[in-house]
């Protein structure tokens, strides 16, 4: 347990033995909006009916017989920052180091997380990239508290989408060179059929004889289909790799259709499911969930034939305590349908599909099939351009290698915080020019932030003395504040993970960020007596620490130099 915590539930303690009756929560303190009030304060409100009295009452008779506490109205402040909380925080940070934040839990919970789902025969692109940051934070932030997070990857590999961009790769570019960047080839084939789709009467026909042939493995058509299945997924596995996104298992959907279509079949037998115009659908209509198609009626399977043997499997295989689906919320009622399937058939899981809003363009909505896109090359080389501009910029002397890999680092963590630092209930507009700034609410604001201290800190690797040796009764009311603001960092990290929301994280980190900057333009590190010079590396130690971890929940890699 974390000492800031520890004085929370020791007060909460104190305040319901002096009232003789329980009560007042750690989780009941909260923090005033201005510092000068206090560190934390109790809000007296609900204690009122309890107590019979008027809040503002409460808090001057507790303030009265709780030491250290002052009251304000209907509220009870109280001062933390004194040399003891100063030292045992700073301690703290600097005994568990990467570990700092983390908790451990006596009932650890199996949870698989799904993210990463592209489409095969697809552009990847920046609407893509959300699913993979959020579902690569969450997990972090999850395994963080504790639990045993498995991460897995549903690649769509088998749908209608992949016959419509064999039917236009044989139609349009089968003479055609094929360029080094396959994946990102086939996304481009896959928007030429949709056009093409709506000029061809014949079309319609010709990819559903397509589909038939993939569903039944055979002839050229599916042989095809190996070929290019096998271009994305190592176009995927590229991109993961650049973006540090590790899985630990990936399931495809051309996996799970032949023993899906049996499971249908039992659902038809129980009359779970049932015919309707040769379709196969379940009619959910009395759960208010409307009716979802399973197989079209020429026999072709839809999203549900491999959904549901999949849960399946991983319920049975994983024995999993939570399995968390994390797709766009356009998808809702489909998940909605889906659990109640699952639930009709008896399997005893516990499904949850975290949503998050879609990715727009300024000029509107996305769209695969009209082109109406930016794959993640585009976005990727357009901000790289710019990173390394910036970078030459401020380092004339560093070797071309350097510049890049730097860059790079850069342009990652600019994509990733610009979504992840959204709610996920926030539609984001995506504009590459703000995504592009160097300054504000952004990665590189954070990396640069980091970096700074980095470049104080080697100037002072031999000022090693013990924390129990520094005087921290010479701390300003600035550098209180700053050892305040990283106490909070484990309650961040709890409150990410129960909300399931990474910006919690982003928006700590840059409010961190701007303290420090602020700190550091009005007070001299370097430049004044040891004394304070020790006391000052030792507190810019845990503040590096901090941001090196939170931006590690992140998935974005800390620069040591910028």
């Amino acid at each position: 347990m974390y000492f800031l915590q520890k004085i929370k539930i020791d007060l909460a303690k104190k305040i319901n033995k002096s009232i003789d009756k329980n009560l007042v929560k750690a989780k009941d303190f909260v923090y005033p909006p201005q510092p000068e009030m206090g560190d934390i304060t109790l809000a007296c409100f609900n204690l009122s009916k309890a107590l019979k009295k008027m809040p503002n009452k409460i808090a001057k008779e507790l303030s009265k017989k709780i030491e250290n506490s002052t009251a304000i109205g209907p509220y009870l402040n109280f001062k933390l920052t004194d040399k003891k909380f100063i030292y045992k925080i700073l301690y703290e940070i600097a005994q568990l180091k990467k570990n700092y934040g983390k908790q451990k839990k006596k009932n650890i919970k199996k949870i698989m997380i799904e993210y990463c789902n592209q489409n095969t025969h697809k552009s990847l692109h920046i609407g893509h990239l959300r699913n993979m940051f959020l579902g690569n934070s969450l997990s972090k932030i999850l395994e963080s508290q504790g639990d045993k997070i498995i991460k897995v990857s549903y690649i769509n590999d088998f749908g209608i989408h992949t016959a419509q961009t064999l039917w236009a790769f044989n139609k349009f570019y089968a003479n055609a060179k094929i360029p080094k960047n396959k994946g990102w080839f086939l996304g481009q084939i896959y928007t030429t059929a949709v056009k093409k789709i709506k000029q061809s009467q014949q079309a319609k026909q010709e990819i559903d004889k397509i589909m038939r042939k993939l569903e039944e493995k055979s002839g050229k058509e599916y042989m095809l289909w190996q070929k290019t299945r096998k271009w994305s997924i190592e176009q995927f596995n590229k991109i993961y790799k650049e973006l540090n996104i590790k899985l630990d298992k990936t399931f495809y959907e051309s996996e799970f259709i032949d023993q899906g279509k049996k499971i249908i079949e039992q659902m038809l037998r129980k009359k779970i499911l049932k015919k309707s115009q040769n379709a196969i659908i379940a009619d959910l209509r009395k759960y208010k969930l409307g009716i979802l198609v399973i197989m079209r009626a020429d026999g072709t399977s839809l999203y549900p034939v491999a959904d549901i043997p999949l849960a399946i499997y991983k319920t049975k295989k994983y024995k999993l305590d939570e399995n968390i689906y994390i797709v766009d919320i356009r998808q809702s009622l489909y998940f909605r349908q889906l659990f109640k399937l699952l639930k009709l058939l008896g399997l005893k899981s516990k499904p949850k599909h975290l949503s998050y809003e879609f990715v727009k363009l300024p000029q509107g909505m996305m769209s695969s099939r009209f082109g109406k896109v930016i794959t993640y090359e585009e976005i990727k080389e357009k901000i790289l351009k710019h990173s390394i501009k910036e970078t030459e910029k401020r380092h004339t002397n560093w070797t071309n290698k350097k510049i890049e890999k730097t860059a790079l680092d850069i342009t990652i963590a600019a994509m990733k915080f610009d979504i992840l630092k959204q709610s996920a209930k926030t539609v984001i507009t995506f504009d590459l020019k703000k995504a592009l700034k160097f300054e504000g609410f952004t990665a590189p604001y954070l990396q640069y932030t980091y970096a700074r201290i980095n470049s104080i800190l080697k100037k002072f690797h031999s000022f090693n003395s013990k924390l129990s040796q520094i005087d921290f009764d010479a701390m300003n009311f600035q550098e209180k504040q700053l050892v305040l603001k990283i106490s909070k960092y484990p309650e961040i990290i709890k409150d990410s993970a129960e909300n399931y929301e990474p910006s919690i994280i982003a928006k700590y980190l840059f409010e961190l960020s701007q303290t420090f900057n602020d700190y550091y333009h009005t007070t001299p590190v370097l430049r004044t007596e040891k004394k304070l010079t020790i006391m000052r590396v030792q507190l810019l130690k845990a503040i590096a620490q901090t941001l090196k971890n939170g931006l590690n929940l992140l998935g974005i890699k800390t620069i040591n130099e910028m």
